[in-house]
């Protein structure tokens, strides 16, 4: 008798079976033929290898294989003072970015995660009083966008909101139990838009956010 596979056959660490079944039910592009999902990984996040039939532009088929990295999809908000014209970020170690070639790890970052089982806004609401200590008021959604297509499925709901001093309820900093270290940091809004060209901000997320901001949201149309 075979082996049982954890997340396949019996539950893996979170519980989960079946995690081989993804994406066996497409049927969106009839120019896609999944013929085979095999799970390399669900350690905590998913890895899958994929085997699928394509039909190319100049109509011939070709047998392709894609691995793809599932983490679940996230939110992410920009906390802005539109009256002092500054913005709320925070820093934490991220090991993968360490690991390519930034030279500490510390990334400056509009505060983020993972949707878990809430939807987008409620999400957002959690993580931002997590990282930053800040309750939020009124959010405005700004677009969702999938940051790394060619091999992660999560999609990333983008938000904004205003912040001020009494919405703050504690120090944030994350939850501990999770590993997270977390500074909250303010700063003026033209200086978060000049460390983009500087490289002092290099993540994907919050330099979009705040392209956003300059472009057509709070900040749209100041002087910097």
């Amino acid at each position: 008798m075979p082996d049982e596979v954890p997340g396949v056959d019996v539950p893996d660490r979170r519980g989960r079976t079946g995690l081989d079944r993804a994406g066996r039910d497409l049927d969106g592009n009839p120019r896609v033929r999944v013929r085979e999902v095999e799970l390399l990984s669900s350690s905590w996040y998913v890895l899958r290898r994929t085997t699928f039939d394509y039909l190319r532009t100049d109509g011939s088929w070709s047998t392709q294989e894609r691995e793809t990295y599932d983490r679940g999809n996230g939110a992410t908000v920009l906390l802005y003072d539109a009256e002092r014209a500054t913005v709320l970020l925070t820093r934490q170690f991220r090991y993968p970015v360490y690991v390519n070639g930034h030279p500490d790890g510390l990334l400056l970052e509009t505060a983020a995660g993972l949707l878990d089982d809430d939807d987008p806004e409620t999400a957002i609401r959690r993580e931002a009083a997590e990282e930053t200590g800040y309750d939020i008021g009124e959010v405005r959604h700004v677009f969702d966008v999938y940051m790394s297509p060619g091999s992660v499925t999560e999609r990333l709901h983008f938000f904004a909101a205003p912040y001020t001093a009494d919405r703050r309820t504690s120090e944030g900093g994350g939850l501990a139990d999770d590993g997270e270290d977390i500074e909250v940091v303010e700063l003026p809004f033209a200086k978060a838009l000049a460390m983009i060209g500087s490289g002092e901000i290099a993540d994907a997320k919050t330099v979009m956010l705040l392209q956003w901001a300059a472009l057509s949201g709070p900040f749209a149309g100041r002087d910097r």
